[in-house]
């Protein structure tokens, strides 16, 4: 019986779909068979949201320009544009913020049981990632902004985990006043106290990685509710001393053990 949802989201970059499948199966190995089948794991896909535009721009720039660099501006256009295009605009219906919510929206109904609706939720988000479920989050938890009759569960009133890895939520909130800069309301309203207590938003980094940043530095606001930034080790000989450690938390032991253990501090609970 399903007691725990968790829901991953990627970040930036050209990701395929089932890219989360591989850090479940391992932390369900880590979990136990017993544990395991008391979690349902969400993916959220949503490259496909600008893939065929970005594909379609750089063929037709290599075809048209003499570009060097090819590697670096494959990663610009397919990864860093990423960040550039997502962006909030009057009208958040046909754009690419609104299409990656809706993305979120699919994911979170999969989950949802209409049986149990006080199911706690845990986010697993990488880098951009985090910043959009951030953001989804935050449109949320609006006065009036959930839908009628949504569940305790949908709303995200149930949300007792948070776990972002190399995020860089830091570098959109310098638009902002430090003393403006507001978090989401985390853990969730209807939570248990039991499963409150033991809720926990955990932010891992490489040193490493120029993407991935401590959160609990941007204000005294984040850091009432990021319990705790934790400094990690991932990749392998050619990739854990150097930026391209931002894509090699997923499997790394630095990363998954911790994150069981909190998932089996959850289910406790």
């Amino acid at each position: 019986m399903t007691e725990l949802n968790i829901l991953v989201i990627h970040g930036m970059g050209s990701q395929e779909k089932y890219y989360s499948h591989p850090m479940r199966d391992e932390i369900n190995e880590r979990l136990g068979p017993e544990l395991a089948d008391r979690v349902s794991w969400g993916e959220v896909y949503w490259a496909d949201v600008l893939k065929e535009r970005q594909t379609e721009y750089f063929n037709e720039a290599r075809q048209s320009a003499d570009l060097d660099f090819i590697s670096m501006r494959r990663f610009m256009v397919y990864s860093v544009a990423d960040a550039s295009a997502y962006r909030k605009t009057e009208d958040e219906k046909d754009t690419v913020y609104g299409d990656i919510h809706s993305k979120v929206t699919k994911a979170l109904g999969k989950l949802d049981d209409p049986a149990d609706p006080q199911r706690p939720l845990v986010v697993v988000a990488h880098s951009l990632g985090g910043h959009i479920m951030s953001n989804y989050i935050w449109d949320l938890q609006k006065p009036g902004a959930a839908p009628e009759g949504a569940s305790d569960f949908l709303a995200l009133r149930t949300l007792a985990g948070m776990i972002t890895f190399g995020c860089n939520i830091p570098f959109f909130t310098f638009a902002f006043k430090k003393s403006e800069i507001k978090p989401i309301t985390f853990p969730g309203s209807a939570l248990t106290p039991a499963l409150r207590e033991r809720s926990r938003w955990f932010n891992f980094y490489d040193p490493d990685d120029v993407l991935g940043y401590p959160l609990r530095p941007i204000n005294f606001a984040y850091r009432k509710v990021v319990d705790e930034d934790i400094a990690i080790n991932v990749g392998g000989v050619t990739t854990s001393w150097n930026p391209l450690s931002h894509s090699h938390y997923w499997y790394d032991n630095d990363f998954t053990v911790p994150v069981t253990e909190f998932l089996k501090s959850l289910l406790e609970a």
